[in-house]
């Protein structure tokens, strides 16, 4: 008896022609990635940025911003140990223009910051200026202090009040010794006689004659 074993399927052949192009396709791809060299200056710029964004203080002026930077720094940095050149290079330049824009902002926000503080600075010395004029003008508006009349009591010393003023006493009136004048000076009124009875001329004795006699 005649047994016919069942012989295995052929695989087809692959043409030469084809693995020729399979062989070029692969050695294209891997000279591909090795032409793509790291983007070490790119990570270095991005890294500087990062830097100067802190110093200027982007942390407190614009937070939002440098938070964009640092991340993107990071997956730039996942994708250098995954050797991904071109998303690292793509990865640091994004992360570089957010820092740029974080340090910009964050020098903004400080002269903002200086320019109020000078602002307030200036309103309160103008304000201490109006309360000094203010007390000035009170303190002259002072009534001056009036001296003290007779009976009242003294001011005290250092109080920069006048001393009362001295009471005024009456003075006696003259005698008539001192108003009348010295004899024998001066005129003095002779009375009138009554006229004669002899036709006497009464001007010759009538009128004013010096005082002592005639001469």
């Amino acid at each position: 008896m005649v047994h016919i074993s069942p012989s295995s399927p052929r695989r087809p052949a692959v043409p030469r022609g084809r693995v020729r192009q399979l062989a070029l396709a692969g050695l294209l791809v891997l000279a591909g990635c090795a032409s793509v060299p790291p983007p070490n200056d790119a990570m270095n710029l991005a890294q500087s940025q990062l830097q100067a964004a802190r110093d200027a203080g982007a942390a407190d002026y614009d937070p939002v911003d440098l938070g964009f930077a640092q991340d993107k720094f990071q997956q730039a940095q996942g994708a250098m140990a995954d050797r991904k050149y071109d998303l690292a290079a793509d990865l640091a330049a994004e992360s570089r223009a957010d820092a740029e824009l974080a340090r910009v902002k964050a020098n903004l926000g400080a002269a903002r910051a200086k320019i109020q503080s000078k602002m307030n600075a200036n309103a309160e010395l103008r304000e201490q200026g109006a309360q000094a004029a203010a007390a000035a003008a009170a303190e002259f508006a002072k009534p001056l202090p009036m001296p003290a009349t007779a009976g009242s009591a003294p001011a005290p010393a250092g109080s920069g009040a006048l001393p009362p003023a001295a009471p005024v006493e009456d003075m006696p009136a003259p005698s008539a010794s001192v108003l009348s004048p010295p004899s024998g000076q001066g005129f003095q009124a002779v009375p009138t006689q009554s006229s004669p009875s002899n036709g006497q001329d009464p001007n010759e004795t009538q009128g004013f004659q010096p005082a002592g006699g005639q001469p």
